[in-house]
C-alpha cells in the first residue's frame, strides 16, 4: 500500500492506490476515497475508476471519481471536490498519480471556499510532503474569481 500524508484534520492525500489496498485503508479509519486520477492516465496497469469504486464499496468506503488534469481544473470541479470532501464521512483520502493534484484541489477549496489563509494552507501542504508554493498565483486568481461570483 502506498503511503499517504495527513494534510489537514480529516484529509489525507496519496499517490495511486490499488483496489487491494482499500480494505487496509478502511481498517486505518478512512471512510471516503476521492479518485482524482483520470482513467487510463497510467496506462493499462492503472486500475479503472469502476474497479476502484467496486473495491471501495466492498471495503465499506464511500467512493467519488473526480478526475482532474491541469487542463480540466475549473471552478465547477473545485466546487464538486469541496462538496464531496465536506459532505462525506471522514476522514477522506484523495489520490491521483502522486497526491499533488489532490492536495492542490484541497488547497484551492480551503482558500476559496473556506477563506483559509494562503500561507497557512501552503504550509500544511508542505508539511504533508507537497510543495505547492508555485501555485500561489493560481490560488490568488481563484480567490478573486470566487469573490466576484459571490458578490464580495
Amino acid at each position: 500500500m502506498p503511503s499517504y500524508s495527513k494534510i489537514a484534520e480529516g484529509f489525507y492525500a496519496s499517490g495511486q492506490i490499488a483496489p487491494e489496498d482499500l480494505a487496509e485503508i478502511a481498517g486505518l479509519g478512512v471512510r471516503t476515497i476521492v479518485n482524482n486520477r483520470p482513467d487510463g492516465e497510467g496506462g493499462p496497469e492503472q486500475p479503472t475508476s469502476e474497479e476502484m469504486g467496486a473495491a471501495a464499496v466492498a471495503a465499506g468506503l464511500a467512493y467519488h471519481y473526480l478526475p482532474m488534469t491541469p487542463q480540466s481544473l475549473s471552478p465547477e470541479l473545485l466546487e464538486r471536490f469541496r462538496a464531496v470532501v465536506e459532505g462525506s464521512p471522514g476522514p477522506v483520502l484523495a489520490h491521483c498519480k502522486s497526491g499533488a493534484r489532490s492536495t492542490a484541489l484541497w488547497a484551492l477549496s480551503e482558500t476559496c471556499h473556506n477563506a483559509a489563509d494562503i500561507d497557512a494552507t501552503l504550509e500544511k501542504a508542505r508539511a504533508g510532503g507537497y510543495d505547492l508554493g508555485g501555485m500561489r498565483p493560481m490560488i490568488e486568481q481563484y480567490i478573486a474569481w470566487h469573490e466576484v461570483q459571490r458578490g464580495a
